[in-house]
């Protein structure tokens, strides 16, 4: 027969994995954000949604350049943020990747920002400042 102290010496590892489960379980009411930022692999892609979506904000990025990277995840939050998740869609697109549709938008510095209403250029901003992003972002939302 087992004694009261190698019974409880056993139980520990099991109440462990309890208890670590319980703390690591998330509810199943949660909603995963969305935040969506389509990456385009062709020039034939681009102006598909270009011409499909009423607003389209474009990133244009080099898998190289440190301000791009720092920036992807500040747009990848905003894409999902109340006042623009439904209004602006996200594209991104790797300049070297694509580079006859960087030389065709006049892309010379990374990030660069291309905000396009109704299939036309409307505004563009260059530079990785999230306080300059969001404000452009929220007022071409409107």
């Amino acid at each position: 027969m087992l004694s009261l102290r190698a019974l409880r010496s056993s139980a520990r590892p099991a109440a462990a994995a309890a208890v670590a489960f319980r703390q690591t379980a998330r509810p199943f009411h949660s909603t995963a954000p969305r935040r969506v930022v389509h990456d385009v692999k062709s020039i034939d892609e681009f102006n598909s949604i270009i011409e499909k979506e009423p607003k389209v904000l474009v990133d244009c990025f080099a898998e190289w350049c440190g301000p791009c990277k720092a920036i992807a995840p500040i747009l990848s939050q905003l894409s999902d943020h109340v006042e623009v998740k439904d209004k602006v869609h996200f594209v991104k697109f790797d300049v070297d990747q694509l580079p006859d549709l960087g030389q065709e938008l006049g892309i010379r510095a990374m990030p660069t920002f291309i905000f396009f209403e109704d299939g036309k250029k409307v505004d563009e901003m260059v530079g990785a400042n999230p306080p300059v992003l969001m404000n452009r972002v929220r007022s071409f939302a409107g």
